[in-house]
């Protein structure tokens, strides 16, 4: 009885396990995480777009907390993600290492005994009687590279082996590939910069505008080095009349310094620069008009160059500029850039070319509560103007500020005034690293070289039996081979021929 309360007990675990360990289950889990990949390459991603999930929440509040809550704004750290990857790393171990040691045992096992029926078999051949049969026939498979026993009046030949190993390596590349992927990850950070032309960083944590290390991650494995953006530069194609005004190349010259490093360099798309500790990827680009902001007292309560956000194809711009420091009331800027400016019949800006051949500038004047003293953190791109008094833009009492390059206005109000001061580019980059990687790419490699073999290599069995009265000659494929007929010819050929030797 209680024996078989113990097998009833255990028949579950039992199921579970077979079911994870088959390869079919393998085959799923392998699809389903392929599947479960393709969100983080269409939500962007906390860990390398942090300004893109912002501007998602910007956008659509709404939506962005339910994607959020499943989720979707960190797809290679979640929970459902990660028991994915888990279980198909279970799966592949339980499913190869049993398949591995069955196979050891096949190579180190004799041919299979003749079967007594060879007529039975999908490729067979009859031959006439010859008493050297078996001895020629046993150079002949030699020659052709099979491994053979002598059984009696019969050979059993087999070979393929290969098929199988490759088999195997392909799967154990593949766990080889999870294992580099998981301690990488654990290992690696990424970490984003905005840099306005002329402006720098040093490789600490409290020089990033986002961070994100992986669970391993050590503050120490930070290897010092500065870099600085000295220029960027946008190649727009001129040539091709259906193409006018497309960008066809980014270049960020940079000058990086270090320990026993001094050299000056350029990141281009697809084309990172390698650093100390890290390499520097291009993942974006756009405009940092220089403002100044002068108080009622016409002191200067801000000046420099302000990030603006490109909105569409020809890089029309919003920006933010928050005046904490203004007197007798802080100031708020909600300002739209516009490289080639030109007016529409509605009286509103648009820009008709990527590059600034015509630079406008366009605010809208907020007073009030930055709301930047309560403690909470902000978007440094989006203006909360919920304790804000709107002083100037299109539905307001006064028109929106209009500035070109060089131009000061005097803001409504007596409450100051603006100037724009000149016109800079910047580049955002992304410094990550990865142990993995090399591992990856080995074990990726070791994976397509072992699958083609596998899939190239036939697994073939031969039999050759002398009888009183005739000569038998069959043959047998594991798995559909249209060729077996073929080489079954030539070695009953390459028979022939040496039984005629004797």
């Amino acid at each position: 009885m209680a024996s078989s309360f113990s097998s009833k007990l255990m028949f579950w675990p039992r199921w579970f396990w077979r079911t994870l360990t088959s390869m079919r289950t393998a085959l799923v889990l392998l699809l389903m995480l392929a599947l479960a990949a393709v969100p983080g390459s269409i939500v962007p991603q906390r860990s390398a777009d942090p300004n893109g999930v912002r501007l998602y929440f910007d956008r659509d509040p709404a939506l962005a907390e339910t994607l959020d809550f499943f989720q979707l704004f960190d797809v290679y750290t979640s929970v459902w993600f990660s028991a994915i990857y888990i279980l198909l790393f279970v799966s592949l171990v339980g499913c190869v290492v049993p398949r591995t040691s069955v196979h050891l045992r096949a190579l180190r096992s004799e041919p299979v005994s003749t079967p007594a029926n060879l007529a039975r078999m999908p490729v067979f051949v009859e031959l006439k009687h010859n008493l050297s049969a078996l001895e020629a026939a046993q150079k002949v498979l030699r020659e052709f590279k099979y491994r053979q026993k002598l059984d009696g009046n019969s050979i059993s030949a087999e070979k393929g082996y290969l098929k199988e190993t490759g088999n195997l390596i392909f799967h154990f590349s593949l766990i080889g590939v999870l294992i580099a992927v998981g301690i990488g990850g654990g290992l690696s950070f990424s970490g984003q910069r905005v840099l306005v032309e002329g402006d720098g960083f040093v490789n600490n944590l409290a020089s990033y505008d986002a961070f994100s290390p992986g669970v391993f991650f050590d503050e120490s494995a930070l290897q010092p080095f500065a870099l600085s953006l000295t220029k960027f530069e946008v190649v727009y194609d001129l040539t091709n009349a259906a193409n006018i005004g497309q960008p066809i190349d980014f270049i960020a010259s940079v000058s990086v310094k270090g320990e026993n490093l001094d050299l000056d360099s350029e990141i281009k798309v697809n084309y990172p620069l390698e650093v100390p500790g890290a390499s520097v990827y291009l993942t974006g680009n756009g405009f940092a008009p220089v403002i100044t902001v002068r108080d009622q007292s016409r002191n200067v309560a801000f000046s420099g160059p302000v990030v603006f956000l490109p909105q569409d194809g020809n890089n029309t711009s919003l920006g933010v500029i928050k005046v904490p420091d203004a007197s007798p009331e802080q100031l708020g800027f909600v300002a739209f850039f516009y490289p080639t400016a030109e007016k529409l019949e509605s009286g509103a800006y648009t820009s008709i070319y990527p590059d600034p051949l015509n630079p406008v500038l366009t605010m809208n004047l907020y007073t009030g509560d930055l709301g930047l003293d309560q403690g909470i953190p902000r978007n440094v791109y989006a203006l909360d103007t919920t304790n804000m008094r709107e002083v100037a833009s299109r539905t307001a009492a006064n028109p929106p500020l209009f500035l070109e390059v060089g131009d000061t206005v005097q803001l409504p109000e007596n409450l100051g005034s603006v100037t724009f001061d000149g016109l800079k580019r910047y580049a955002s980059l992304d410094i990550a690293y990865n142990p993995g990687g090399i591992w990856i790419l080995m074990f990726a490699l070791l994976a397509l070289a072992s699958v083609t073999v596998s899939l190239l290599v036939p697994r073939r069995r031969i039999w050759v039996k002398l009888t009183d009265e005739k000569i038998e000659v069959a043959a047998l494929a594991r798995s559909e081979d249209p060729k077996l007929g073929e080489v079954i010819a030539e070695f009953v050929e390459a028979l022939e021929k040496e039984m005629a030797k004797s």
